[in-house]
């Protein structure tokens, strides 16, 4: 069931995992790249209702540092996914005005891929509506070590005084560095927990986790989640 978000609060940056795709294949006794395959179709659902609901920033936890110990089979069809999905949803991209934009470790990824996501990370600068950030051999940990090493070459180089770092200092040297700490991380697939995903980032975010499968995730989903965003940062109560 649609609810009306007009008087609620819309987090400006929401973080998504996007968990369960396996999960949804095993239980139709499918492989579980059919989960991926799915998976993807709801990310194109989501970005559009995302945009549509006005939220400004969306990040979507694509592939763990940690995910690199799946089966070899599995990692490179997800790689391959990445870049075809890429590829073929860059003109929606576009007439979407949505920014993409790659947060995580660009060493370890496949050329292609690469080269794929700097192609659509330029075609795409310029539009505004949404940011998305796909967080694809993204660590936690791994961009915080990351930005330390980067301050500490910074400041050996003397581009950087010790009595500089600070809070908002240490965020300019993360990930997509120009973006704002997120407001809600979302779990789907029933687990909680934040999985090593925007360590930083996240310490003052609501979290909110829900049983529904990725694949399954719709747009009442979001809106739900949005619902309970806005109850938890305003108090409001939609009689639900």
């Amino acid at each position: 069931m649609s609810r009306d978000l007009s008087n609620q609060v819309i987090p400006r940056h929401l973080a998504i995992i996007m968990d369960g795709n396996g999960r949804w294949a095993q239980q139709r006794g499918l492989p579980r790249i059919a989960g991926h395959q799915e998976g993807v179709q709801t990310v194109k659902r989501t970005i559009k209702d995302c945009a549509e609901i006005g939220i400004q920033i969306l990040t979507l936890y694509t592939f763990s540092t940690e995910n690199w110990s799946r089966p070899k089979v599995e990692v490179d069809f997800l790689m391959r996914l990445a870049d075809e999905y890429t590829m073929q949803e860059l003109p929606n991209l576009q007439r979407n005005r949505v920014r993409l934009q790659l947060m995580g470790d660009r060493e370890g990824l496949p050329t292609s891929l690469l080269g794929t996501l700097e192609k659509a990370a330029l075609q795409t600068k310029k539009n505004s509506r949404l940011i998305l950030n796909l967080a694809l051999n993204y660590g936690g940990r791994a961009e915080i070590v990351n930005a330390m090493k980067a301050i500490i070459m910074d400041q050996q180089r003397g581009n950087l005084d010790v009595s500089e770092i600070d809070e908002t200092t240490f965020s300019q040297y993360l990930y997509c560095q120009n973006i704002p700490d997120v407001d809600l991380v979302l779990r789907t697939g029933g687990e909680w927990r934040l999985s090593n995903f925007l360590l930083w980032r996240s310490a003052n975010a609501i979290f909110w986790c829900m049983p529904v499968l990725w694949p399954d995730f719709q747009k009442e989903h979001l809106q739900e989640s949005i619902a309970i965003y806005a109850k938890q940062t305003t108090g409001y109560n939609d009689g639900a």
